[in-house]
């Protein structure tokens, strides 16, 4: 039994809880690291600890003085608050990780799991849609996540009420994941601790959030991106215009990820948002077999954003920029409206690494803020 408190070869392999961790999730959660900032550092020093050794000169660099990474008690008291849970860390880069959910811009530098690992390296399809589901709605996603189930799928969702609990209570015998907006020990909402308890012990709970942190509106964006992402495609049952089940299939798409919705009365404002994706191009379910054919049939999916440390769009002839003016010409460009990434490095037509390293400095002295999607705004 690993530290803990999972038993050596039935999970994926932990890290190292000692320097190593520590250092991985005080990056992490040090002030302006997002998700891209964290995996530019890490590509650029190799290790967390290196990269928390570099932090306070790169963001001095930007004209930030008394630059301070998360304080060291807090990140003692998170893994401390983990391990008495028995929620074991996935690390971004680490084995164990789920590969699926490595592959989008913006994965998580770690999760708080609890419960059986094995399940997100399964094939893995998201079930999500409205809480307020209709009782048809919450039968059609049982009878969904049962025979998907049966056919070896393990169904991802958020453990809301309605369409979420349905397919979570369904497939808690062949494979259940739930993603939460808060921490991994919280249960949201209140009316799910059995689902909880059950998903903990006989399915997988999952969260980038800090242990005990109680979800807030903000964060549930955060948590659709990681229900698709660790999906290879993510079906709506009963979705309004305006729910965030639409926020979860547009997130998909951006991942190049498979969107499927089920049709519904075009007279029940629930079915708005599904009937929407329809009409625009997303596999029409009406059972198991839909979304199993769907999968081994090749769909045309949205194109992948390209890559800033992989591709490069233009070639600079003249001389390189000093980092200030290049800086300047960031600042000029970026406005409160958010802009795609590539956008940016195209509109330049500079090499893509100096570009790359330039928004990450601009993001550690607080200048940008960085959205799902990849998209980067002027911090108000």
């Amino acid at each position: 039994m690993d530290g803990f408190g999972f038993i050596d070869g039935d999970q994926p392999p932990l890290p190292d809880p000692g320097e190593e961790l520590f250092c991985h999730v005080r990056l992490a959660r040090s002030p302006r690291v997002g998700t891209a900032t964290f995996q530019r550092l890490m590509a650029e020093y190799g290790t967390a600890e290196r990269a928390l050794e570099a932090l306070p000169h790169r963001v001095s660099r930007s004209g930030k003085a008394d630059y301070c990474p998360a304080p060291k008690d807090r990140i003692e008291e998170e893994i401390a608050r983990a391990s008495a849970a028995g929620a074991r860390p996935l690390l971004l880069g680490h084995p164990g990780y789920p590969a699926r959910l490595a592959e989008i811009d913006d994965a998580p530098p770690i999760l708080w799991a609890l419960g059986d690992c094995a399940l997100a390296h399964r094939p893995t399809v998201a079930l999500v849609g409205a809480r307020n589901a209709s009782a048809l709605g919450q039968r059609l996603a049982a009878n969904l996540a049962k025979e998907l189930g049966a056919a070896g799928q393990v169904i991802v969702s958020g453990m809301a009420r309605g369409i979420d609990r349905a397919a979570h209570m369904a497939s808690l015998e062949t494979g259940s994941i739930a993603v939460l907006a808060g921490g991994v020990d919280v249960v949201y909402p209140r009316q799910n601790s059995d689902l909880a308890a059950a998903l903990s012990t006989r399915g997988l709970l999952l969260s980038e959030a800090p242990m005990g942190l109680q979800p807030l509106a903000r964060h549930f964006p955060k948590r659709n991106r990681i229900i698709a992402g660790l999906s290879q495609a993510t079906v709506l049952i009963e979705a309004a215009e305006r729910s965030g089940s639409l926020i979860t299939a547009r997130m998909a798409l951006e991942q190049g990820r498979d969107v499927m919705a089920v049709p519904g009365n075009p007279l029940d404002g629930r079915a708005a948002g599904c009937n929407a994706l329809i009409r625009q191009g997303a596999a029409l379910i009406r059972d198991a077999a839909d979304v199993l054919e769907a999968l081994d049939t090749p769909i045309r999916q949205t194109p992948l954003r390209t890559n800033g440390f992989h591709d490069q769009t233009g070639h600079w002839m003249g001389e390189e920029p000093l980092p200030d003016r290049l800086h300047q010409m960031l600042h000029d460009l970026i406005t409160t409206a958010p802009v795609p990434e590539d956008t940016l490095i195209r509109h330049l037509g500079l090499p893509v690494p100096q570009v790359v390293t330039a928004l990450m400095d601009m993001e550690l002295a607080g200048q940008i803020d960085r959205h799902a999607g990849g998209l980067i705004s002027r911090r108000v």
